[in-house]
């Protein structure tokens, strides 16, 4: 390798798949060499990948990605794939703290049937949403969790959430480009990592009708604050895990 060599140079930034990221930056500039190096200059720079492609793969789709928006990890397709199999036949979904959709999305192409709706507090993050979900026949409006969703209460069969979970001292100690790329209210959970979680509970009894699921991403580490938390609001729950995906879960059905 050279000095220039892509690899080499995403290799010595600490990208650890650096060949692969590499050969996606190059399909994304194709033959504009000006384009490639800026591309590169920009993940090398720290930007998460998916923004600098513009894209990120989430559950067999491309999900639109952008400077300032929470990227889509990749465990929670457990979130999706959940509600997707717990949701009734013609069910109503909610995702609340959408972010990009990537969960609205995934739910909506894998089970046509249903009603999904995402709620995000971010104006931004609605707006490009907004744009994803709109092919699967979903939707995105701004909302602080249920605020602006009073006319689905109580008729809600799944709540899915991926609610910002990293307790607040340990955002220094996450990787570059989440703690200085991404939007930090998308990621403080609070004190104990569980804030947020808290507020997806509540407005979940609100939102569900009897024997609805909110179905809520966590940590392993956080896994039995999060049970706690679903337990003292009143919910029945339990831990589902993907191992491949690195993938912790809390399915909380409701009385």
């Amino acid at each position: 390798m050279t000095v220039d060599d892509p690899v080499a140079r995403l290799r010595a930034a600490g990208c650890v798949l650096a060949e692969e990221e590499a050969r996606l930056i190059a399909d994304a500039a194709g033959d504009d060499a000006g384009v490639h190096e800026s591309l590169l200059r920009r993940r090398l720079a720290g930007e998460p990948l998916e923004v600098v492609l513009g894209w990120a793969q989430f559950a067999g789709l491309r999900i639109p990605a952008a400077a300032g928006v929470f990227v889509p990890r990749r465990r929670t397709e457990l979130v999706a794939r959940l509600a997707a199999a717990l949701s009734p036949p013609g069910g109503t979904v909610v995702d609340l703290c959408s972010g990009t959709g990537a969960i609205a999305a995934a739910v909506a192409h894998a089970r046509p049937d249903l009603e999904v709706t995402a709620a995000e507090i971010d104006p931004a993050a609605v707006a490009l949403a907004s744009r994803t979900l709109a092919p699967f026949g979903a939707s995105c409006m701004v909302s602080d969790m249920d605020g602006a969703l009073g006319h689905l209460a109580g008729r809600v069969d799944a709540v899915t959430a991926c609610p910002p979970y990293v307790p607040t001292a340990q955002i220094p100690l996450m990787p570059r480009e989440a703690r200085d790329h991404e939007p930090r209210l998308a990621l403080d959970g609070g004190p104990d990592g569980t804030a947020l979680q808290r507020e997806v509970l509540a407005a979940s009894s609100r939102l569900l009708r009897a024997g609805g699921v909110v179905i809520l991403e966590t940590s392993e580490a956080l896994a039995p604050l999060t049970l706690a938390a679903a337990a003292h609001a009143g919910f029945a729950a339990g831990i589902e895990r993907d191992e491949d995906l690195g993938a912790v879960v809390v399915v909380a059905r409701r009385a």
